[in-house]
Order: C-alpha cells, then structure tokens, then sequence
C-alpha cells in the first residue's frame, strides 16, 4: 500500500516519521521540499513538495489546518485512484462533506507534539480512531506493525464529540489567556473552562451524544495532567498570528448550538473574540 501523509507539521511529521520505521512507501508531502527534524528521535524526515509528486496513493492521510483543506482538494484528484482512502487527521469537525471522494473516513486524532520552523517534538499518544468497516480494518492491519495505533469504532460520534469537547475547553482558553496549560491554576479561568464545557456537554446531548454526568470532571483531569508549559495547537496560531481552526473547534459546536436552540453564552462569548483573533491574523 503506498501511502501520503499531507502536511508535514506537528501531526502529520510524527505520522510520518512513525509509519517510515516499518512501512516502505510512506511519504511526506507539502508545499516545497524540505527536511524536518524530529525529537527526540533525533531523526529527519522527508518532505516532497506535492506539486511535483505524480504518481498515485492508496491511501492519504490529510493532516494540513482546516482552513487550509479547501485549497488542497483540487490536488487530491491527481494523488488519488478510485479505491484510494481518505483519512481527516485533523482538529475539529463539519469538513468531511468537503471531500468528493468515495473513502472518506474522520479520525479522531491523540497524537501530542509540537512544530517551531523544521523542527517537531513529539510528547506522547500515537493514537488514531477510525470508523470500522472493511478498509479502516485493512489499514489497521498494515498499521499493527507499526508505532501508529488504530483503534477501530462501531460509532465514531461519540469519540469524534469526546474529542470536540477536550479541544473546546483547553484550546479555547489558553488561544484567548495567550498561555499554556498552566493558565489552568487560575481559579477564575478554571471556572470559565468548565462553563464552557458544560454548554459542550449540552449540546452534544441535544446532537443525540450519550455522555456520562462526570465527562467534565473528567476531561479537566485530564487537563490537569498536562505538563504546566504544554501549548495547544491553537494557542501557537495565536502567538504566531496564523489563522485559527476555529471553525471546525468552536464555530463547529456554536452553530450546532444555534441550530438546537441550546443557550451558550459563555461559548458565544469565546467564538466571537476567537474571530477577532482570526480577522487579525488574515490581515
């Protein structure tokens, strides 16, 4: 199986870099060639730019930002073949529809690690879950050998809103703090992070998502077990000015909200200074 992996930043290098140590055609595109280096395996990887790449995939797993899927679709029709699989290795959820192909699959993605310029740290989880049927069962059968799990799901809901949630809580807080996960320790913005989990938490219930009542104590548990220094991914658009994937995090759940009729001020609130954030960072 030939495999690409599109977007060589944080995720997508670490997917990468797993899959090269066993797997023979595995490669890493992006928008130019270039190398990236990898902690702390201490290891290079390989980035083809993938206007020059011709030949067709198996399968690809897409790990670009959101906003940055539109642009990259027109290319994936020269990448790909009929049976060819589709992997969104992203944050976030709404942009499966976004694809015109025949495999499409949204995974759910536990992989933390960090990109500055060329160069990734990888912290821990090499995680994916997928949606079962016959293809995600042949990939994860490729995949055993290797250090990517693929946890295969008979409703990949549940853990797609699971997933929703911890970045609703953690992502939103430390973009708009402009702090790490040590932001936390502040009574005040805990207080904030649980309220705006608990609206998550009521909308997922009014998409038809089945939660247990402790589900907020225990994703801010799992907050509280994140090193005090460990940034999110949205957290370093912020710093860095680049555009947010707020849409698929936050505008994502806000709209759901809307449609539902479930009140969410504080979320309202986050989403609308997110997107003074997002207007300053296109500017």
């Amino acid at each position: 199986m030939r495999i690409a992996i599109i977007g060589p930043g944080a995720v997508g290098t670490t997917i990468a870099h797993a899959l090269q140590q066993t797997l023979t055609d595995v490669t890493l595109l992006g928008r130019s060639n270039k190398e990236m280096h990898i902690t702390p395996a201490n290891q290079t990887v390989q980035a083809y730019n993938i206007d020059e790449m011709k030949t067709p995939f198996d399968a690809i797993i897409i790990a670009v930002k959101t906003h940055q899927l539109r642009d990259l679709i027109p290319k994936l029709h020269r990448l790909s073949h009929n049976e060819t699989i589709f992997i969104l290795a992203q944050n976030g959820y709404g942009l499966l529809s976004q694809l015109p192909f025949k495999h499409i699959y949204q995974a759910v993605v536990y992989i933390s690690a960090q990109k500055s310029d060329n160069k990734v740290v990888h912290f821990r989880d090499y995680r994916l879950h997928l949606q079962q049927d016959v293809h995600t069962r042949k990939l994860k059968q490729l995949f055993d050998n290797t250090k990517i799990e693929i946890v295969l799901e008979d409703d990949i809901e549940e853990k797609i809103w699971y997933k929703l949630l911890v970045n609703l809580g953690i992502n939103s807080i430390t973009a708009l703090g402009k702090n790490t996960a040590q932001i936390l320790k502040i009574k005040e913005v805990e207080t904030l992070c649980r309220a705006l989990l608990d609206e998550g938490y009521k909308v997922a219930q009014a998409e038809g998502i089945v939660f247990p009542d402790t589900i907020i104590d225990e994703i801010m548990n799992i907050y509280a077990g994140y090193p005090d220094l460990m940034g999110t991914s949205m957290y370093y658009d912020v710093i860095n000015q680049q555009p947010l994937e707020i849409e698929a995090i936050q505008g994502f759940i806000y709209r759901k909200a809307k449609e539902h009729g479930v009140h969410t001020p504080h979320l309202d609130t986050v989403y609308a200074l997110l997107l003074s954030h997002q207007s300053l960072a296109y500017n």
